[in-house]
Parts: C-alpha cells; structure tokens; sequence
C-alpha cells in the first residue's frame, strides 16, 4: 500500500480526495488552513481558495467553524471528536486527527466531517415511534373494549383513562356526540376495583321529568299513583359497589341537581316517598356534549354540583381533529359490519378517498351508521363512489383545503400522498401504470399502496 501511495502524485491524489463526500481539511500544526477538498463547499459554504492561509481562530470567529476541531487538537495533542452545526444548522460529526512526524513533532491536522443530519433525524424519529410503540403496548390489554387510538390525541385520553380507572374519582368526561364518550366510561370501570360490580347507564335526556327522581333514587310502597306496592329500588342502588354513568348531565333538572348534589356529597339518599336514608357506595362517572360552566353562568346548571362532578375531566376530540383514526376506524367497522350482515363488501380506493376526506360531524357514531348503511345498499362486491350518499360526497368537494390547514405538516403530507394514490389506482389499476404516471418506481407504488391499506395485490 505505501509502495502505491509513493507513486501517486499530487495531481492525482487531490481528485480521488475531492471524489469523497466528506468533507477533509488538511491544517498547519499551529493552525493555518493548507487544504480542503470540495466537499467543504456544500458542508460548510466555503471557497476552498478564499480560506486557504487563514488561521483556524479567524474561521471560527467568522462562523465557519462553532467550534473548530483542528483548534481543540492543537491544544489536546491527540485526535478529537464532535458533534457541531454548520451555518445552516446541520449537525456535522467531526474528526480531527494530529499527524507526527519521525522525531514525534505534530507536523499536520487532518480534519474531517460529516452531515449526520439525516441520520440524527431517523434517530429521533426511531425513538419517537419505540416511544409510540411502547404506549400502544401498555394499552393493549387496557380493556376488552376496543378503541381505536391511532393519534396521539386519543392515545393521550387512553393514558389519562388508564391512570383514572385505577382511583376511585368522581370523573367528567367532555366531547362532541358521537364520539365515544360512553366506550370511555366503561373502560374507566372495566379497568378499575369495581369492575365486578354493575356498570349502569343513566340517560338524563330520554328519561321524562316526572320519572327521572324515581327512576335514579327509587320510590318507597305507594309513593304516587301507578307505582308498585312492594316499592323500587333506584339505579344509583342498582349501582351498588360499581360505578353509574349519567350520560347528558346537563339535561338534568335544576331540582333534581340539588338532590343530586346531596347525594354526592352524603352517599346516601332518601328515595321518592321515603324518610329512611340509603347508604350508597357509588363511583360516579358523567359526561356531556355541552359546555357545562356556561350553563352554570347562564344559570341553568348548578355551580357547585358542576364543581363536585368536574373533580377530573377527559375531553375526547371529535373525528375531524383526529385523522390518523379515520382509516383504521373504516376498516374495523367495515369488518364488524360485514361480519354482521354476513357480508365481504369491500370498498373501492376512489370511494375511500372521499370518505377519508369527509369531516365526519356525526363522529365516529356517524361513521359506523354509513358503513352498515353501505353494506346494506350495495348490491356488488364493491362500494364505490357510485354508492355514497350525495351529502358525503359534496361535503367532502369542498373539504380537502380547509382541513389540512388544521393538520400538522407530516400528517397533511401523508393525507395529500393517500389521496393521489387512491384516485391513481381508481383510474390505471396496474402498480405498473401507476408507477409511470406518478413517475416512480414500481416496487415505491406497491409500497405505499401497501402502507395506506389501498394495496389491490397487482403487481403488474
């Protein structure tokens, strides 16, 4: 190897140094600037001939250098290693290396560098999906309830369930209709000390006034006309050692909120006819889709009854503000109801598309009503676009714009990047087509079409 090394010479070793990538500085032992390869002009925005002679101090005062490696060999005699940033703020990993000559006297400084921006950035990205993964994780045997939680949002409301359904707190759960407010409660009690006790839903809005106090608290024998001789229990007792879930709190009545109040605060209560007092040992879960302190300001629900209920609230986020969810929440409940109606209906990528883009005002209530509707009036095996209801699709015309402004930009990226497949593989079917019309390879389109779910299995 010295034999050939010896032969090279200079005119024909500078193009083999400015053929590598990275970037190679060659410095005097005390500091001037000998030599760089072309590399340096991309890493670090420099003119080989413009630094050549400087002194590394006068380059690092400039901003070439922040620091100078060549500069910290110089003091440490002994090669050096770090991690830096260029002018454009790239991490650079840097190497300088002392060269000594026969008697031991450092003659040169060898440095080196390389953008390691990229790499830094997988890295982030790696440890943010393992964090990703590791959340997932814990979440996978968090109840028999399936949840779909692909965006952080939801994964956080799982999180925050998780930790709630271990303490016995009186909990206000937040949210648009149709959202899941009612999957939260349960998971609240399925996960905690009282799921071997009842699970009881109170629906404060479909229940008639004049019954909703007889109903939740009870009647003694011969309370009012019409009622049972031997009495009733009432569905906080049902209740007894679990956990009752007032869904609608806010259509409660102003009278009954005092007793409810009362209740809370006591645990025991005195039933419709009654003077005896009912002790009752009741976790206490509520929900609404409306802005409670507002009615407490507009004095239709009570201050201090809003207060005992609110101890810790979860608000869950509608299915607009949490699009990664859409397309997992298709395909499960495309496979629910196909599974129901005994059924394979599959969907066309075209009618996917606009599904995908359509805001979904309903939540994911909405969204289950569609897909068993679809199925039903389907009559192939294909629901295409064909087959939608018109509402769907011009809702979801006039949406792409406005609700990618509310996306982040890696989220708005991936949206745009399903669409353009899914209408690419509507109109040419072939990958191979694909490919040539979105002028890719290929193995890229079956990629991709693979890791949207758009995947048709042609190879072609």
């Amino acid at each position: 190897m010295e034999k050939f090394l010896d032969t090279l010479s200079a005119s024909e070793l500078i193009p083999i140094l400015n053929s590598i990538n990275d970037a190679i500085f060659i410095d005097s032992s005390d500091g001037y600037s000998l030599w760089c390869n072309e590399a340096c002009r991309e890493l670090y925005k420099v003119n080989p001939d413009d630094i050549s002679g400087m002194h590394v101090s006068e380059l690092e005062e400039s901003g070439v250098f922040t620091p100078s490696v060549a500069k910290l060999v110089m003091e440490k005699k002994e090669e050096v290693t770090i991690i830096h940033e260029n002018k454009e703020g790239k991490r650079l990993l840097s190497t300088g290396t002392p060269i000594f000559d026969h008697t031991g006297k450092m003659s040169k400084i060898v440095t080196t560098s390389r953008d390691i921006t990229e790499l830094t950035s997988l890295q982030n990205q790696l440890e943010s999906v393992q964090k990703t993964l590791k959340q997932i994780e814990s979440l996978e045997n968090f109840s028999s309830v399936h949840v779909v939680a692909s965006s952080r949002s939801m994964r956080n409301v799982l999180q925050l369930a998780k930790r709630l359904a271990s303490v016995d707190s009186t909990v206000l759960i937040t949210g648009e209709s149709g959202v899941g407010k009612g999957v939260i409660a349960k998971l609240l009690h399925e996960n905690g000390a009282r799921k071997d006790y009842p699970f009881v839903t109170v629906n404060c809005g479909a229940i008639p006034e004049n019954l909703i106090e007889s109903e939740l608290f009870g009647y003694e024998r011969g309370a009012f006309t019409g009622s049972r001789a031997e009495g009733k229990k009432g569905l906080f007792e049902a209740a007894q050692n679990g956990t009752i879930f007032l869904d609608e709190i806010s259509e409660l009545p102003l009278n009954l909120q005092v007793k409810l109040l009362q209740v809370i605060q006591d645990r025991e209560l005195i039933r419709v006819g009654g003077v005896n007092r009912v002790p009752i040992d009741v976790r206490i879960v509520s929900a609404t889709n409306k802005e409670l302190l507002q009615l407490v300001r507009n004095n239709k629900f009570r201050e201090d009854l809003y207060y005992r209920l609110n101890v810790v609230p979860i608000n869950v986020p509608p299915l607009r503000e949490r699009p990664e969810d859409i397309l997992p929440l298709i395909q499960t409940n495309l496979d629910k109801c196909n599974k129901k109606l005994n059924e394979a209906k599959k969907l066309d990528p075209a009618a996917l598309s606009i599904l995908l883009r359509y805001p979904w005002p309903g939540n994911i209530r909405e969204l289950q009503n569609i897909m068993e509707r679809l199925i039903l009036t389907t009559k192939d095996e294909f629901i295409t676009e064909d087959n939608l209801p018109i509402f769907i699709k011009n809702s979801a015309q006039a949406q792409p714009v406005e609700a990618v402004r509310t996306l982040s930009l890696n989220a708005a990226l991936q949206r745009a990047e399903k669409e353009i497949l899914a209408r690419t593989l509507a109109e040419y079917k072939s990958t191979r087509s694909m490919a040539k019309v979105l002028q890719v390879s290929q193995p890229t389109v079956v990629r991709k079409l693979q890791k949207y779910g758009l995947s048709t299995g042609d190879t072609k």
